[in-house]
């Protein structure tokens, strides 16, 4: 017998140009494109992930960077289960932007909503070590402060992107269970040095 399908809805958040296209390109289609046009309001995808005795379909709504649309985000976030807060490790600006939608996701979206904070282009910096910007521990910090899952990413290698979503499936409760039975937020912590062999072969169609 097939596993019962739970749509889960997903936002992506973030300051333009910090990957957040190429984050869920990566998620669903296992491509990235050097040169990606910015998203001009926002893109919805889809993709489904066996995690544990679960199947999830990720409903993904990709929200645009630029300013001008972020008065349109609450429209995206409104009763999302999950989101990813996306910023750059070489661009400190896009780390207080982070931490901005953060804030407003905890103020303004459902309550229980589930959160990842990504550092993204971890490939930069792990080429060249003086392009870090925004220090590892204060991502870390942030997300313990705020009950967020942490994860330094790469689109462009792949290097946990997967990981970022299968934690996140993983935290959501399923339809049968209330949101008091659900774990806290800040229950799970990832150690960005080791590996997530379970996350990795979890089943994920992409």
């Amino acid at each position: 017998m097939s596993k019962p399908v739970t749509p889960v809805k997903l936002v992506l958040l973030g300051e333009a140009a910090v990957g957040k296209s190429s984050l869920v390109l990566r998620f669903v289609s296992n491509d990235f494109q050097e040169n990606k046009e910015p998203t001009i309001g926002a893109a919805f995808l889809t993709q489904r992930c066996a995690i544990g005795d679960k199947t999830i379909k990720f409903e993904i709504w990709d929200t645009a960077g630029q300013e001008r649309f972020a008065s349109l985000a609450p429209m995206y976030y409104r009763n999302a289960q999950c989101a990813v807060v996306v910023y750059d490790v070489t661009k400190p600006a896009s780390f207080i932007k982070a931490r901005h939608w953060v804030k407003e996701l905890h103020e303004q979206a459902a309550a229980g909503i589930v959160i990842a904070l990504c550092a993204n282009k971890h490939d930069l910096v792990e080429a060249d070590e003086t392009q870090r910007k925004v220090a590892y521990a204060e991502g870390q910090q942030l997300a313990e402060e705020e009950g967020l899952l942490f994860f330094e990413t790469s689109a462009k290698t792949g290097f946990n992107v997967k990981e970022v979503f299968v934690a996140l499936g993983a935290k959501v409760p399923s339809p049968d269970e209330s949101v008091e039975q659900a774990p806290q937020q800040g229950a799970n912590k990832v150690d960005l040095n080791v590996q997530n062999d379970s996350a990795v072969n979890s089943g994920c169609a992409c």
